[in-house]
């Protein structure tokens, strides 16, 4: 299941609005003899890949899928389900059960029912955080919404003029661009778009083509070439969008928070102290100290060459309701 996750993972941000599933299949021996990803635009599914790779040696293996396959029909092609029956498996190893109502448990019953042994919930904390924006979105009915910090000790992000180039050091930047590559859309606000005209691409050997789609915070005019997000809560709009970066700057990160529609910080900390200069996040609505405390977890933190890198989830204790 390990390996399934990663593949799936590996193909964050190039399924939507389908989920980034992994598969892998098992001979009886051990050996792996397929494996994939859902491919670019979400078809052909996971298991249909592996199964392709797998040929005539998937017949008495074992399939282990991050997601149950799908048993709804689509003019795209066959179900998983049917094709996993099909194939001959003789055991189905699943991380969760899949939360689309289309399918929805039948997928595994048919499989059971066809007299192969099925497995479910191995695995599932590393599935459900390799589609976790694709999760995101069919509970919440938005994207997984990615913040990203780049500050200073004293957490600047900018010296008083502006000036933010490079906060961060190289290691830190390529992180970033990694990120970029794992995302469907990247937005950030006007004030940024004006003061740096930046290109948000993925400029990482052999990801050039995962570049984001960009969109732009703004009640302005519209710009060629960038999609427009009027207000935070536009983004229950974006049905075609697992995974959203959000990059810049502080009014538009301010924003984000104080709508409570942030659900994961990266925050890149470069040892440098700027001083006076601007925030890196401004009111967000709290006015006591013990309203901030049991709202972030740290998931992670790690060095990247001079910079350190940590990761904070939102902590949340029930779905937050649909935006109209």
């Amino acid at each position: 299941m390990a390996q399934a996750a990663r593949l799936g993972a590996g193909a964050r941000g190039t399924t939507a609005p389908n989920p980034n599933v992994g598969c892998v299949i098992v001979a009886p021996g051990g050996e792996i003899v397929g494996q994939g990803a859902t491919a670019p635009g979400g078809r052909p599914h996971a298991e249909a890949v592996a199964l392709e790779e797998a040929g005539t040696r998937a017949r008495g293996a074992t399939l282990v899928t991050t997601l149950e396959p799908c048993n709804h029909r689509s003019h795209r092609g066959p179900t998983c389900t049917d094709l996993v029956i099909a194939a001959g498996i003789a055991r189905v190893v699943a991380g969760m059960e899949d939360p689309d109502p289309r399918t929805a448990g039948t997928g595994l019953q048919r499989i059971r029912a066809a007299g192969i042994d099925v497995e479910l919930g191995t695995g599932e904390a590393a599935a459900r955080e390799s589609m976790a924006g694709w999760l995101t979105r069919q509970a919440l009915g938005r994207p997984r919404i990615t913040l990203k910090l780049a500050l200073s000790i004293d957490g600047k992000i900018a010296l008083p003029s502006g000036e933010s180039k490079w906060i961060t050091g190289e290691d830190a930047r390529a992180h970033v661009h990694l990120e970029r590559a794992r995302s469907d859309m990247i937005l950030v606000g006007r004030g940024t778009l004006l003061a740096d005209r930046p290109r948000l691409d993925v400029r990482l050997p052999g990801l050039e083509e995962r570049s984001p789609r960009r969109a732009l915070l703004s009640r302005g005019e519209a710009v060629e070439g960038w999609e427009m997000i009027r207000a935070p809560q536009d983004v229950f709009r974006l049905h075609d969008v697992n995974d959203l970066l959000v990059e810049g700057g502080s009014v538009t990160a301010t924003a984000f928070l104080a709508a409570d529609l942030v659900d994961r910080i990266l925050l890149y900390r470069a040892p440098i102290i700027i001083g006076e200069g601007r925030q890196s996040v401004g009111y967000i609505g709290l006015d006591a100290i013990g309203d901030a405390h049991g709202r972030w977890e740290a998931r992670d933190g790690r060095q990247l060459g001079i910079d350190r890198l940590e990761v904070y989830e939102r902590i949340r204790s029930s779905p937050e309701p649909s935006a109209e």
